[in-house]
């Protein structure tokens, strides 16, 4: 009975001592300068650069006529003739409606006719006048005569000046019954048919006008480039693209920079381009792209490199040590090269080492490692990098990872 209760007892200890086991908790290693705590972050670097680009601004437009207009009768009259279809391509000084011109025909011939016999009156007072000069230089007639006769002539001579001033107004009056295109264009939806009556006060025009080649695009621009855009328009033509919806581009020239900023800070341009395959639209949105030559000693950086935080952008310097501290910077530009995209920043000297990527978690101070881009299918992994990511990272040339947002262009 001994020996069993003894075995029960031994039994019981040792349940309970690996129960003991089982629930206490581990303990937790101290973290040390080794620890997880302190584990550098593998990052990307690239060396800040001073280079020349190409100054090329974007900004977002719209296309416009160059010339445009609504054309209206100018005397109360009835359509007689309509030249052209709706949608149609028309040239300068083509016919495009002819009114009813058969009262102001009528005026017309009237006013010619008083000018013709206007004009006999004189030519028979001209040769009176003559005849009394020569009649009073024989002593035949007195001066008062010759002084009536001038003043037949004089008043004749005006009334062949008022009936010829008449005779024009009369035959202006009769242009306006035939409406002719003022310039080439494309004719857009006419609202009149034959036989309608038309009057200078209608609500609606016979049909509008729209200069399509050459056509422009309107635009603003910050006002912070005007200074630049004079210049470059004072060395020469400023050239500008237009990018089309497959792609493709046009080539054209800034031809209008408005004399005034508004209220906003821009400053209105317009780019003019050739247009005989009709690529561009009246009312199209546009993206213009304005050169401006070449900017020279800028600090360029991958837009990667750039970080937003409630101050602004900024970017992680590295140092010596492997620690990173945060340099504020502005973005004036992002400038395009080799379907790669870069930062023109200011507030940022030449030659300084900045994390290109892998510093969205980063804060000032922390210890970084240098390697490659992160889950990355090409790389080598453990912190290492290949010839040719060492190469980019020396040159600047480091892409934007897809989780960094695109910085703003300015």
């Amino acid at each position: 009975m001994a020996s069993r209760l003894a075995v029960w007892l031994g039994g019981g200890a040792l349940a309970a001592v690996v129960a003991y086991a089982a629930l206490k908790p581990a303990q937790q290693p101290a973290e040390g300068p080794g620890g997880r705590g302190e584990r550098p972050q593998l990052v990307t670097t690239v060396i800040s650069r001073s280079e020349d680009v190409p100054l090329r601004i974007t900004a977002q437009g719209n296309v416009v006529a160059l010339q445009q207009v609504e054309l209206r009768p100018q005397i109360a009259s009835t359509v007689r003739q309509i030249h052209v279809r709706e949608g149609l391509d028309v040239k300068a000084g083509q016919t495009l409606f002819t009114l009813d011109s058969r009262a102001e025909a009528a005026r017309t011939s009237q006013s010619a006719a008083q000018l013709a016999r206007d004009r006999a009156q004189l030519a028979d007072a001209e040769r009176n006048l003559a005849r009394t000069r020569e009649l009073h230089r024989q002593a035949f007639v007195s001066q008062s005569a010759v002084d009536s006769a001038a003043a037949t002539v004089d008043s004749l001579r005006a009334s062949v000046a008022a009936s010829n001033a008449a005779l024009q107004g009369s035959q202006v009056e009769l242009g306006y019954q035939t409406i002719k295109a003022p310039f080439a264009g494309r004719i857009g939806a006419i609202d009149v048919h034959r036989g309608s009556l038309v009057q200078p006060g209608m609500a609606e025009p016979l049909v509008r006008l729209t200069q399509l080649d050459p056509i422009g695009v309107a635009f603003t621009l910050p006002e912070r480039e005007l200074r630049r855009l004079l210049t470059a328009q004072a060395a020469g033509p400023v050239k500008a693209e237009v990018e089309l919806d497959d792609g493709q581009k046009l080539s054209g020239q800034v031809n209008f920079i408005d004399n005034a900023i508004d209220a906003s800070g821009t400053i209105r341009v317009k780019a003019e381009f050739a247009n005989k395959e009709r690529r561009l639209w009246p009312g199209l949105f546009a993206r213009v792209t304005v050169d401006l030559g070449m900017e020279r000693g800028v600090v360029v950086l991958p837009t990667g490199a750039l970080q937003t935080g409630p101050e602004g952008q900024f970017v992680y310097l590295v140092d010596a040590a492997q620690q990173v501290s945060a340099r504020p910077v502005r973005l004036v530009r992002i400038v395009s090269r080799d379907d790669r995209q870069f930062a023109v920043v200011d507030g940022l000297e030449a030659g300084r080492k900045v994390v290109a990527e892998g510093g969205q978690n980063l804060r000032p101070g922390a210890k970084v490692s240098e390697g490659g881009p992160r889950g990355g299918g090409g790389g080598r992994g453990n912190g290492q990098r290949s010839d040719a990511q060492r190469g980019d990272a020396q040159r600047g040339d480091v892409s934007r990872p897809a989780s960094q947002p695109a910085a703003p262009t300015s």
